[in-house]
């Protein structure tokens, strides 16, 4: 395998957000609104992708389209994902910048990243706008990648389509996709590097995976807190995921483990 040049962080839940809850949180609000009320794990399951999709993977489910059909009185339509999507962006951007904070370790690991020589890149399943409110209120709090990229500058192509990796690549000029290894706490973000043919790494902590804020990740018992972490792990790897790392402050160490 080719010397890693560049990392390619996921955002929401892997490097700010912890527990990824600032779109859950959006996408709860939005299907309420129109008397749908899905469950954490129907919001959770998609996450990662590109948020129309996300929405329509919600609609495909079995409770939440027998919900919406009672509703409405008929199949969601692509109209409906609209509807559904302008309400999901109102919501996020009203609470977008308070769900912008890195995540522990997340600062200290870039800089180690970059004193090793590496660059550092990021996709996500946020649009151009919601970056405009993202990428400030985390570069004021001590995270700036070198680069990030949204569905919006891939032709509308998101997750698990791998298309803003390469983005990525063509930015710093990386020809070998075994020079470049993928980071996100989504099985989405594990698909979306293993399509593009890089080494994809899931991280255990603040994940959208674990679904836990940090407080109730800590409260755990010491026996609950390791059986969480193991049944995020094992959906990592039933992904597809090369490796699991417990926090992004793991990061610097397997990566100089790769020679």
């Amino acid at each position: 395998m080719g010397k890693l040049k560049l990392v390619v962080f996921d955002w929401a839940g892997t490097t700010v957000d912890y527990g990824c809850f600032a779109p859950v949180a959006a996408f709860d609000k939005a299907f309420r609104a129109f008397g749908v009320q899905p469950t954490m794990d129907e919001i959770r399951a998609p996450m990662g992708m590109l948020k129309r999709d996300h929405i329509r993977a919600m609609l495909q489910m079995e409770g939440v389209a027998a919900q919406w059909q009672a509703q409405a009185g008929k199949p969601a339509a692509e109209s409906d994902v609209e509807a559904i999507y302008r309400v999901f962006e109102e919501k996020l951007m009203e609470s977008l910048s308070d769900y912008a904070a890195p995540k522990p370790g997340v600062v200290d690991a870039a800089a180690q990243l970059r004193g090793m020589g590496l660059q550092i890149g990021s996709t996500t399943g946020y649009t151009d706008s919601m970056m405009a409110v993202v990428v400030p209120a985390a570069a004021q709090q001590g995270y700036a990648p070198d680069y990030w990229c949204s569905p919006d500058s891939a032709g509308g192509f998101g997750r698990p389509y791998p298309y803003m990796i390469f983005r990525n690549m063509q930015q710093f000029g990386v020809q070998d996709v075994r020079e470049v290894v993928k980071v996100g706490d989504t099985v989405s973000d594990i698909r979306e590097g293993k399509n593009a043919g890089v080494r994809s790494l899931g991280v255990i902590e603040g994940s959208s995976v674990l679904g836990l804020t940090q407080a109730e990740f800590h409260a755990l018992s010491a026996d609950a807190r390791a059986q969480a972490c193991a049944r995020a792990r094992q959906t990592f790897l039933d992904a597809g995921a090369d490796d699991v790392l417990q926090t992004i402050a793991d990061l610097p160490a397997w990566i100089a483990a790769q020679g």
